[in-house]
This record gives C-alpha cells, structure tokens and sequence, in this order.
C-alpha cells in the first residue's frame, strides 16, 4: 500500500510539472520554414535578465552553416546562437508582446506584436509585423 501511495505521489507531482511547464513558453521550439513547412531551426525561448522573454537559436536543422543572408552583426556568422526575439512582456491575456525581432533567413527585423500558446502549450503562435504587414509563424514544442 505504501509503494501504492508513493507512486501515485509520484504521478501526480510529474503531472503538475509537465502541466505547469506548458503554460510558458520557455523551453525549446521547433520553427518552420514559412514556405516549405520544413523544420529549420531549434529555438530556446529563456527569461532574460531585464524579466522579459527572449529566444534565440540553438540548433540548425538543415540550412547552410553560415548566415549569409545577414547584414551587420550576424554577416558570415552561424545561425546558432542568432537572438531571434527578445523584449517579449506578458500581458494580462496570458500572452506576450510588445518586443522585437530578427528573422535571419531574411535579414529582417520586425515588431513582435503577440507571442501565444496554442494546442494546449505544444504550439506557439508568433505574430510579427513590419509596418502595416503581419505574419504568423507557428512553431512546435520540442521538450
């Protein structure tokens, strides 16, 4: 009966865990080629230290080692290690926003307008906008 217990216990503790760990973004992702749907990249999204959320890349998937698509800073760089969001603040909605960044298979920086959960904590959902033009990319949780 004791063993009984303690395995239940157990259960329950791993089950509050792994529920608890999907209500964040933080953790690793896949993204998605917007075109192809092909996996790219693994992304880590972590607290940084001004509280707000950032991501940046930490496994290439397939694309050239190098970034030679980047201006400035990442020009001849490896993806790995590219900071691909960051300034990310929670709103009151359970989501985040209000941040900036940097999508390197196209040089450009944008506006991170939303950052939300779907299915359940196994998707995000990344709205980024340049002036008046919006996209969503949808990536898959990894961990």
């Amino acid at each position: 009966m004791r063993t009984l217990l303690l395995t239940a216990a157990l259960a329950s503790l791993s089950f509050a865990v792994s529920a608890q760990h999907h209500a964040s973004p933080v953790g690793k992702w896949k993204t998605l080629d917007d075109k192809t749907g092909k996996a790219m990249t693994i992304s880590e999204i972590y607290e940084a230290k001004n509280g707000t959320l950032a991501a940046k890349i930490t496994e290439n998937l397939g694309m050239s080692a190098t970034c030679e698509e980047c201006s400035g800073q990442y020009k001849g760089k490896p993806y790995v290690g590219i900071v691909t969001l960051w300034n990310l603040k929670a709103n009151a909605d359970g989501s985040w926003g209000g941040g900036n960044g940097y999508k390197p298979s196209e040089d450009r920086n944008f506006n991170a307008k939303s950052m939300k959960l779907i299915d359940g904590g196994k998707k995000l959902e990344i709205k980024g906008c340049v002036a008046f033009i919006c996209k969503t990319a949808t990536w898959v949780r990894v961990d």
